[in-house]
């Protein structure tokens, strides 16, 4: 078990002044992998924040654990990306702690109306009842007409799914999230499964959200923009099919 709290100097809100403060004590102590990477031209400060800023919320102990294994992992990495991948670090290094600040995120969650000038208003977080009642209202659930309905991709291991195993999930568009969550989701009421079985050895799949679809048969040679006659494709092949010099086979 890792029992980690972070300073409170890193988990309160700082002006921007204080933010650059704090990163430079971050990149100087317990984040030396991130300022390397800084250093040598590979991040820019941005991309470092957004290190500083997935981790702040960890011991020191935790977040130069997570420095050091995402290193030399980022050259291809924009900052967004990089912090996704710090984040998912952050849970295999501590998914006590990462799990247990989720928790507490989700029974801190407020809605607040702040009148401001010129007869506007902003829209904050208040208590979790008001905000639980906005989702309802906003989904059409409970009996509201015309209910809609959201569509989440999670992508689970079978063991973690049925208990024995605790590996991180994926939430597609948003990253890794915790085996709680994920399960949480999957088992809801309302939740449809789809079934997608990966390669047992590696676990490759691609899901069809993450591809382009392709024309079998090319648009210039008479394919029809119909059903028949697309399938998905990843990026690369899909682009890499039409450069001169490549040619393209399928199992079909």
């Amino acid at each position: 078990m890792r029992v980690s709290s972070a300073p409170a100097a890193r988990r309160g809100k700082l002006s921007p002044r204080g933010a650059g403060v704090a990163l430079a004590v971050a990149l100087t102590s317990y984040l030396p992998c991130t300022l390397a990477a800084m250093e040598a031209g590979v991040i820019n400060e941005y991309a470092a924040s957004r290190v500083f800023e997935a981790t702040a919320c960890a011991s020191e102990d935790v977040a130069a654990e997570v420095d050091s294994l995402w290193a030399g992992r980022s050259d291809d990495r924009n900052p967004p990306a990089l912090r996704r991948l710090v984040n998912s670090l952050l849970m295999r290094v501590d998914p006590e702690g990462y799990e247990r600040r989720r928790q507490e995120k989700v029974a801190a969650r407020r809605l607040e109306i702040r009148h401001g000038e010129h007869g506007s208003s902003t829209l904050f977080t208040m208590d979790q009842l008001r905000l639980d009642a906005l989702v309802e209202r906003c989904l059409g659930s409970h009996g509201c007409a015309g209910k809609p309905k959201a569509q989440i991709f999670v992508h689970i291991d079978l063991p973690t799914l049925l208990g024995p195993r605790d590996n991180p999930a994926e939430l597609a568009g948003c990253g890794d999230i915790s085996p709680e969550m994920a399960r949480a989701i999957a088992f809801d009421a309302d939740s449809v499964w789809n079934r997608i079985v990966d390669e047992p050895m590696t676990g490759r799949n691609r899901p069809a959200q993450y591809t382009d679809l392709d024309h079998k048969r090319a648009w210039k040679d008479g394919g029809g923009a119909d059903q028949a006659n697309f399938r998905p494709l990843c990026r690369v092949h899909h682009v890499l099919r039409g450069e001169p010099g490549w040619t393209f086979t399928t199992d079909e």
